[in-house]
């Protein structure tokens, strides 16, 4: 299957995770290195050099490091400068390894290629814009007017938005707010929380 074409880089956290991404697209993919890049001045000042044109893709695994590591790229790049895209949360191992993850989730590098495809194909160069959400976009208003932010048991409350979009369950309300005008429009939206 031919490789998507994306022109925004795209930071995982490893070489396996950069390997398994290339397979799929063909484009610009670099890693944190884990933990490292925290260390890495050098790093930092090229993740913002990368950054400058079009922005930064984030894709790390759904888990306790991949979330700390998301926080750094919010602290060294402008909101509008970055892309967080989230795996599913799926219970498994790498093939590579011999115990799971201490989450237990599956990793970017154990990710199917069709779904880091889906993942992925709304920033393809060729992609079609019946691919992206359209539509008035969701606003922290409407998070805080139906109980996902701000109020008791917002967390549970998105919680369930997450589980039933296939995304991490413990995002912030900003967070989820960054992924839904990402995946979906309003009334999709709307929809979601009127059968949630």
């Amino acid at each position: 299957m031919e490789k998507l074409k994306i022109a925004i880089p795209i930071a995982v956290e490893g070489k396996y995770d950069k390997i398994k991404l290339s397979s799929v697209v063909d484009g610009q993919i670099i890693t944190t290195d884990g933990f490292r890049v925290f260390a890495s001045d050098e790093k930092a000042a090229l993740i913002r050099r990368l950054a400058e044109p079009r922005g930064m893709i984030v894709l790390t695994d759904s888990d306790g490091a991949g979330l700390v590591i998301r926080n750094y790229f919010n602290s060294i790049l402008p909101k509008d400068k970055l892309i967080h895209l989230y795996t599913p949360r799926i219970p498994g191992k790498e093939k590579r390894k011999t115990a799971p993850s201490k989450a237990g989730w599956l990793g970017v590098e154990g990710m199917e290629a069709d779904l880091l495809r889906k993942l992925l194909a709304p920033y393809a160069e060729d992609a079609a814009s019946k691919d992206k959400p359209s539509g008035r976009e969701i606003t922290k208003a409407d998070l805080y007017a139906d109980g996902l932010s701000g109020g008791e048991g917002s967390a549970e409350r998105r919680a369930k938005l997450c589980e039933a979009l296939g995304l991490p369950p413990d995002l912030s309300a900003n967070a989820l707010l960054a992924a839904l005008n990402l995946l979906i429009d309003y009334d999709k939206y709307e929809e979601l929380i009127k059968n949630g």
